[in-house]
């Protein structure tokens, strides 16, 4: 399986997966969406570095390979890369939280996680898909 192909599989799953976001955002799961939100840029990103022949790295951020390549870019894309970086590491890091909570302090996902923190996931998350929609359709 060529690098593109599994870079369009990863495109097409996280399209899917975009497309349920807002159906969780309605029923007030909020630690959901930044969650899902976050399985979904990580799916688009890992998919635009396949794209252009880059194996991406074996974690959920891959900003740093993101912006060590962005020569591999269309001079667009690699005006992009510093948000589409920042987009990456900052739902990463809200990863675990939503989906375990706090552990530490004994704190669920749907209370560490509001309306707004969702809305700003699923936008990132829209963001990120627009980017990358744009790069595969050349």
């Amino acid at each position: 399986m060529t690098n593109e192909r599994i870079a369009r599989g990863y495109f097409q799953e996280a399209e899917g997966r975009l497309r349920h976001l807002d159906a969780f955002l309605a029923d007030k799961r909020f630690a959901t969406v930044v969650r899902e939100a976050q399985e979904v840029v990580e799916l688009l990103l890992k998919a635009a570095l396949r794209f252009v022949g880059i194996e991406p790295a074996r974690t959920h951020d891959v900003s740093r390979v993101l912006l060590e390549s962005a020569s591999r870019f269309p001079d667009w894309f690699s005006a992009e890369i510093e948000e589409l970086s920042r987009i990456s590491t900052e739902l990463a890091e809200d990863r675990g939280p939503s989906f375990y909570g706090d552990e530490t302090r004994g704190i669920p996902p749907d209370e560490l996680f509001q309306r707004e923190d969702a809305e700003t996931a699923l936008e990132r998350a829209r963001f990120v898909f627009r980017c990358c929609r744009r790069l595969f359709e050349g």
